[in-house]
């Protein structure tokens, strides 16, 4: 749950420099947010999560 709330607040931080540089513009955050939200309720979120928690546990696990 903590690494969900992480990468949603990273992924909130970013949209938010990226709509205030100029660089995003508002129609594409939202259709990246509905693209999000008919993911979740797909299919395929199993998988996704399954594959996003895999590649935390990588991350987590390299030592510098």
């Amino acid at each position: 749950m903590a690494l969900t709330i992480s990468v949603v607040l990273l992924l909130l931080i970013l949209a938010a420099i990226f709509l205030r540089s100029g660089k995003l513009k508002l129609s594409h955050a939202i259709v990246c947010t509905l693209l999000g939200f008919y993911l979740a309720g797909s299919s395929i979120a199993p998988d996704l999560r399954h594959s996003l928690s895999g590649a935390a546990d990588v991350i987590g696990s390299v030592r510098p």
